[in-house]
């Protein structure tokens, strides 16, 4: 029995030499290493179907990978914009500008004036004390006399940009082409639509009804907790009608413990998010209006109240009777709510806006105050094309 084991042994033993050999053999012949693991893995049960498979899934995988770097890279340069802006341009240089916008209008050189306070803005450091009128004049005089442009102006300004983005994204939507409802003559009731250029945003207070304000942004405020103002109060007589400032459409509406009955309404290019709040109890909003809504500049909105501070709705908890208007800038919607909102003071844009007030007259049908002559904004066109 030790003889046949022992020559069991010798023929497996022969068998092991053989098949080494052969394998040595077959590895010469193989140049390619790529080759080489192919047949490794046929001899351990695997074919070339498996190999193609692990070959196409390793080339997928480092396609995601490379489409998750790119992904990450692409969000890394849209977290670039702009993270705060303290807007402090002053009632005295926002009307000279626009003046001198308005009076260049269809000229050879058109003056635009967010151009020129954002020149203003970049050499002031955004401080508007400093404001003199001789700056902006000499500013603009080289502008009409052709002597430079705007960009050789501003090549070596560092903050130019900056500011240039900044104040666009406040004032952007308020001076542009539009049509308006006018009188045919002055002793008509019939109208006509005539087409303007100029300031096309409204205070948001109606004609004719009065009110007042003074610069409380950044106050202190405590009910839930404390915190800073963060808008512009307009006290008033409850039910003032209460005006959009630029077209936009609806984004919320509604109740809010801190605003009351409030509506925002977003900019068409959504850089502007206007916020008013305190409306009046039971009747706070012109009813048409929903979520979506699309409103003109000049439209009337809703009505004056002192809604507010309470968690339950329809609830008169402010002591003095006044709108809240609030205007929040989002360069990333990422800034919408929380912690990175960028709200700014509004109290120097009022006085500005005080020269276009929407006149209004009540519908004794349906107790609503409505726009007297309508407006009709480009921008208000285009977007409802796009939907």
């Amino acid at each position: 029995m030790n003889r046949l084991f022992r020559l069991k042994q010798g023929i497996l033993c022969e068998l092991f030499v053989v098949l080494v050999a052969f394998s040595f053999f077959i590895y010469d012949k193989v140049s390619d290493p790529a080759l080489a693991t192919i047949i490794q893995k046929q001899e351990d049960g695997e074919d070339n179907t498996e190999t193609k498979q692990e070959t196409e899934s390793a080339e997928q995988e480092k396609s995601e990978q490379n489409s998750e770097k790119q992904v990450e890279e692409d969000s890394t340069k849209k977290k670039e914009f702009i993270k705060w802006v303290e807007f402090n341009v002053s009632y005295e240089a926002l009307d000279r500008a626009y003046t001198y916008d308005v009076e260049s209008y269809g000229k050879d050189i058109h003056v635009n004036w967010i151009e020129i306070l954002a020149y203003l803005g970049a050499r002031y450091g955004g401080e508007f004390k400093q404001y003199k009128q001789k700056d902006m004049d000499q500013l603009v005089e080289q502008l009409l006399a052709k002597e430079e442009t705007m960009d050789t102006i501003t090549a070596d300004m560092q903050y130019y940009s900056y500011y240039l983005e900044a104040y666009t994204a406040v004032l952007g939507g308020l001076v542009g082409e539009y049509e308006i409802e006018q009188k045919k003559e002055e002793s008509s009731t019939e109208t006509i639509w005539v087409k303007k250029y100029g300031l096309k945003g409204f205070l948001p207070i109606a004609k004719n009804f009065p009110y007042c304000d003074y610069d409380d942004f950044g106050v202190s405020r405590s009910y839930g907790y404390k915190r800073r103002h963060l808008g512009h109060d307009m006290m008033g007589q409850v039910g003032t009608p209460i005006i959009a400032v630029e077209s936009g459409y609806v984004e919320a509406i509604g109740w809010n413990q801190y605003g009351g009955w409030r509506l925002g309404i977003r900019s068409f290019d959504g850089k502007r998010y206007y916020y008013y709040a305190h409306l009046r109890k039971n009747f706070p909003y012109n009813k048409e209006l929903q979520e979506g809504s699309i409103v003109q500049a000049g439209d009337v909105i809703g009505y004056l109240g002192r809604t507010g501070y309470s968690t339950t709705e329809n609830v008169n908890n402010i002591d003095t009777s006044h709108l809240h208007f609030g205007l929040q800038l989002i360069f990333d919607e990422s800034q919408k709510e929380g912690n990175n909102e960028i709200w700014v003071d509004c109290y120097n844009l009022i006085r500005f806006l005080y020269r276009n007030r929407s006149e209004t007259v009540k519908n004794t049908e349906t107790k609503e105050w409505v726009r007297i002559y309508n407006i009709k904004d480009p921008a208000a066109e285009e977007y409802k094309k796009k939907k």
